[in-house]
């Protein structure tokens, strides 16, 4: 499955922190954090996960699988030929319906 960069927020870190760490270490990039975008609470059957999707800019680097499996930019047409987690079932519908947001 794909995922979104991102990850679990360390004790005492803000969102926007831990969004800005995990880009760092996942990605190898620097990132403007903007405004949130999405917020997703969704239950599995072991456990629940509350996620939250900012906007971006990326302000320096070139993105590169530091410490995932592959990355990929994709278009807002091509988002639904992809598999993500249930959890992300929410975020894909908005980004698709967000024609302004893929400039």
């Amino acid at each position: 499955m794909w995922e979104f960069p991102g990850g679990k927020r360390e004790p005492g870190e803000t969102f926007v922190q831990c969004l800005i760490r995990e880009l760092r270490e996942e990605l190898g990039v620097e990132v403007d954090v903007g405004e949130l975008f999405e917020s997703v609470t969704h239950a599995y059957v072991d456990k629940t996960v509350h996620l939250k999707f900012f906007l971006c800019r990326l302000s320096a680097g070139e993105p590169q699988p530091l410490d995932c499996a592959a990355l990929k930019w994709v278009g807002r047409e091509e988002l639904a030929t992809y598999t993500f987690p249930a959890a992300d079932a929410q975020l894909i519908k908005r980004l698709a319906a967000a024609p302004d947001r893929w400039s």
